[in-house]
């Protein structure tokens, strides 16, 4: 079986164990060199787009003969540049076997090649591969490559093919490797793996709390702490070195200069599970300002001044080289407290703080304020569950406050991707301005498809204006868009940013001069401020 095949059997069903199997069975046939490049296909790995989209866009109208312009209406109508690229090449010539790693190879070194010669490349393939063959090609080249199946499925699936627990799988496969330098072999070969002490262990993730945990939980046995806004991350410290791990895989170790310290602190075997969060004057800060700190090619002292960071620290994974996920909670949670008393890591290591309530309806009416606390909500961990790895309901839950939210105008609508790329499904919303409509925030999710359907009928009948896919529409729909922050922003036109927008509902009782100004969302910002002083 090859990689097209693959994708095939994949994208031709909704079933889990299907796809696990199809997995697996290409694993068993596939030959050694493409087989952990699939695997990291699978997962999202893509090679940095080498071609500037306009150069595709040109080149193969070149050398299709088809009028640019109609090419780029096409585009739009399809929503996919590398699905509108296999659609308009003809589909009868077929001389390239597609092969991963030469298909990957190429298109990584085209990065540094001259137009002339990445255009060579690519009209080599495109005259050599047809129908599945040629779209994967394209998606790949542009970046864009999706399959319909998770991390888990295909940890999943690598455990069955190499009878190995799906835990064991999972710890390999963390961190950033390169596929092209990795193998089977050091990936997953047990006196091997010893020598990457930087590894982090795979997260326990918390899910949603569900109605039904109250009507049977007892308070009493629950760890309940504030769910802070920060970056969920690992400390490790092996070998004399630190190393950060963000729970997205992330090695963030530059960006957070102030832990290297604790290579002199802390013994070697040491890994800390907490919330890395900006934190000053004994209190944190807006999550935004981290951010913008990450975002800086290079961290200066003022930075750091301005915005240092700590751990917010609940969890202990090991200690002086020892496992410890299979411990309860509280006797982890024990070590970790007298740890942290123990050493001098008091302005960069912190222990998350313990709420003590008698009743799920005083823990409720924290919930409700947990924003005037600096929280999010609250965290659920039972007292005596084990480290698990991924998400898993029953002992470690997250109860978040209600969003917040704010009635908005939709002014401009473009086309969504692959299912949604026929209809303006992804929008611009604009708040009031002495006046006058200002934009503040997109979205596109948390409408169905009905009322999808009906608002892509009506963007077409009250288009006033059109920049390429965009279509600029009477302001006249209202929506309420929910959002779990917001802060100033000196980025955006109306000076305030949300955090996570999606759409709530669409207010078809409200007019648009009903909806909120920008007045009411910076007395929402100042609230806030003055609450956390």
């Amino acid at each position: 079986m090859n990689f097209v095949t693959l994708f095939e059997r994949i994208d031709s069903t909704t079933k889990t164990s299907e796809k696990v199997l199809a997995i697996v069975e290409y694993l068993q046939s596939a030959a050694e060199a493409e087989k952990l490049l699939a695997v990291s296909v699978l997962m999202g790995y893509k090679p940095k787009r080498p071609v500037k989209t306009t150069d595709l866009r040109l080149w193969i109208a070149e050398s299709t003969s088809i009028p640019l312009w109609l090419l780029e209406e096409s585009y739009y109508v399809v929503g996919d540049l590398a699905e509108t690229l296999a659609l308009v090449l003809p589909q009868d010539r077929h001389t390239i076997e597609f092969k991963l790693f030469s298909i990957l190879q190429d298109i990584i070194a085209m990065d540094g090649y001259l137009p002339a010669q990445q255009r060579a490349i690519l009209e080599k393939y495109w005259s050599g591969l047809t129908g599945t063959s040629l779209f994967l090609f394209n998606k790949l080249l542009t970046g864009n490559f999706r399959v319909g199946v998770s991390r888990k499925l295909v940890i999943r699936a690598l455990s069955n093919y190499l009878a190995m627990e799906e835990a064991v799988v999972e710890h390999r496969m963390m961190g950033r490797w390169d596929p092209f330098q990795e193998s089977f072999t050091t990936l997953f070969h047990q006196e091997i793996l010893k020598d990457k002490h930087f590894l982090p262990y795979p997260f326990f993730l918390a899910y949603p709390v569900e109605l039904s945990f109250f009507d049977s939980a007892v308070i009493s046995d629950w760890i309940i702490e504030p769910k802070l806004d920060g970056i969920r991350g690992q400390i490790i410290i092996r070998q004399d070195e630190v190393f950060i791990w963000s729970r997205g895989e992330d090695l963030m170790t530059d960006k957070f200069v102030e832990f290297q310290e604790l290579q002199c602190i802390l013994p070697n075997g040491t890994v800390l599970d907490g919330e890395i969060i900006p934190w000053k004057d004994g209190r944190p800060l807006d999550f935004q300002r981290m951010q913008t700190r990450i975002a800086r090619k290079n961290i200066t002292k003022r930075s750091l001044d301005e915005v240092p960071l700590v751990m917010v620290c609940y969890d202990i994974l090991e200690w002086k080289g020892k496992d410890l996920r299979g411990k309860p909670l509280m006797e982890r949670r024990k070590l970790l407290a007298e740890i942290l008393s123990r050493y001098p890591v008091y302005n960069i290591l912190r222990l998350s703080e313990i709420k003590h309530f008698t009743s799920w309806d005083e823990a409720a009416s924290f919930r409700a304020d947990a924003r005037q606390h600096n929280a999010e909500g609250l965290m659920l961990k039972h007292k005596e569950s084990v480290y698990e790895v991924g998400r898993k309901r029953g002992n470690w839950w997250k109860w978040k406050t209600d969003p917040m939210s704010v009635d908005g105008v939709l002014i401009y609508a473009q086309s969504g991707h692959g299912r949604r790329a026929n209809l303006y499904t992804d929008y611009t919303f604009a708040v009031w301005d002495e006046g006058t409509l200002v934009p503040f925030a997109k979205a596109y999710s948390g409408l169905t498809d009905k009322e999808l359907l009906q608002i892509d009928y009506w963007i077409k009948r009250n288009t006033i204006e059109k920049f390429g896919p965009v279509r600029r529409v009477k302001p006249e729909l209202v929506f309420e868009l929910a959002f779990e922050g917001i802060n100033h922003s000196a980025r955006h036109k109306s000076g305030i940013a949300l955090r996570f927008p999606r759409i709530a509902r669409w207010r078809q009782d409200k007019t648009a001069q009903e909806a909120n100004t920008k007045q009411d969302l910076l007395t929402l910002i100042q609230s806030f401020d003055e609450s956390t002083r």
